[in-house]
């Protein structure tokens, strides 16, 4: 397991999809240890006035896509996957890592 740095500047967008709490403390959590601050994160189901080169986060119940904006046209965004972080459960499904 790898604890490499996410690289950003601004905004880190973490798309949440009416997941349950403690996927979303955990995906948080995650990105902390990958050194975004807490006070950069934005939890939305659909980010607005993103900008080129920040950071978009999808949260699924077994791992984080990462990936960075490219592109902007009419609204959406086109991003780049940059990482994908892992989310490793027990055997009740609960999040251990």
């Amino acid at each position: 397991m790898t604890d490499a740095k996410i690289e950003y500047t601004g905004t880190v967008w973490a798309i949440n999809h009416n997941n349950p709490q403690p996927l979303v403390d955990h995906a948080l959590k995650k990105l902390h240890d990958h050194g975004i601050v807490d006070g950069d994160i934005v939890l939305t189901d659909a980010p607005t006035d993103i900008n080129v080169g920040e950071i978009v986060v999808e949260i699924w119940p077994h791992h984080l896509d990462v990936g960075r904006v490219r592109t902007i046209r009419n609204d959406s965004f086109i991003s780049g996957t940059e990482m994908i972080i892992d989310l490793v459960t027990d055997e009740h499904g609960n999040y251990i890592d």
